[in-house]
């Protein structure tokens, strides 16, 4: 893998995050906002930077297990804190639904391109 090319892979573990947040905030009618959009991700974002860094992410970016379950817990725990210490809004049914989501963006990825370089290296 060339040297930076795992910046790309943590811009898409961006992408997820600010789309999750983007959708929930267009679901509960609260505006698609740069500055609304921020306010709601940057708990998620913090605790996926934290998980990069623990899970030591540009080594193996793509790797479901480890990195991707570190990255997806440490959004969701880390963030899930931060918005609770912030006054947000951490009901139970948020927590679950941010949890399968944010599973879905951060690891579904990862799974595709598994499954993408399998399939390729079977040729």
């Amino acid at each position: 893998m060339q040297r930076l090319a795992w910046l790309a892979y943590l811009f898409a573990d961006v992408i997820g995050v600010l789309v999750f947040c983007a959708v929930g905030r267009r679901s509960h009618a609260e505006g698609l906002t740069i500055t609304g959009v921020a306010v709601t991700a940057w708990p998620f974002l913090a605790g996926t930077v934290v998980g990069w860094l623990a899970a030591r992410a540009w080594r193996r970016p793509t790797a479901v297990v480890p990195t991707g379950l570190v990255v997806w817990l440490s959004t969701v725990v880390i963030g899930m804190l931060l918005r609770k210490l912030s006054s947000a809004g951490v009901a139970a049914s948020f927590v679950v639904v941010a949890s399968v989501v944010t599973a879905v963006f951060l690891l579904g990825w990862r799974a595709a391109v598994g499954l993408a370089l399998r399939r390729r290296s079977n040729v």
